[in-house]
């Protein structure tokens, strides 16, 4: 048993106890969930070395991602990360109050507001999206390319199941 990783464990001793159940399903989502938590601490070493936390990284990646002028209404920003309009409130307050973005009124609709990125909200993102990158990368290198490939394609469309 020495050979077997924590999910392994857990459904033979499922087994032993219940072998009137299939349980061959924890296979997947059991080690999903697992390297869910583990990848989720290596992305987040990540963003704090950028004094961010993960929905602040989040929140800047998104504005950065539109392109010039690089902003979106709050609104928005809560769909793209989804979260609810209060959390982004809360998220955008920090964010404000380091400088890294602004609110203004919609020149479009002066009743709607507007959150854009501030020169050094984009400068921190676009360092801290390189180094997330270079991150996803080396954890990736644990697994040969072609296999990296075949399983994006099958949580592709495994994922489309729930996100159609």
């Amino acid at each position: 048993m020495t050979d077997m990783d924590h999910v392994a464990r857990i459904q033979a001793e499922w087994r032993r106890e219940r072998p009137d159940v299939d349980v061959t399903p924890q296979g997947v989502i059991g080690r999903l969930h697992r390297l869910a938590a583990h990848l989720t601490g290596e992305l987040v070493t990540v963003y704090r070395g950028h004094g961010l936390e993960e929905g602040e990284f989040d929140v800047l990646a998104t504005l950065r991602r539109t392109g010039e002028p690089f902003e979106r209404a709050p609104g928005e920003l809560a769909r793209h990360t989804m979260v609810t309009t209060g959390a982004m409130t809360k998220r955008l307050d920090r964010l404000e109050r380091a400088g890294l973005v602004t609110r203004r009124r919609s020149r479009a609709d002066g009743r709607a507001r507007v959150v854009a990125l501030t020169p050094a909200g984009r400068d921190l993102i676009d360092a801290a999206f390189t180094a997330h990158m270079r991150n996803e990368h080396r954890l990736l290198a644990a697994l040969p390319a072609d296999q990296a490939v075949l399983l994006e394609e099958i949580l592709t469309r495994w994922l489309t199941e729930f996100e159609p």
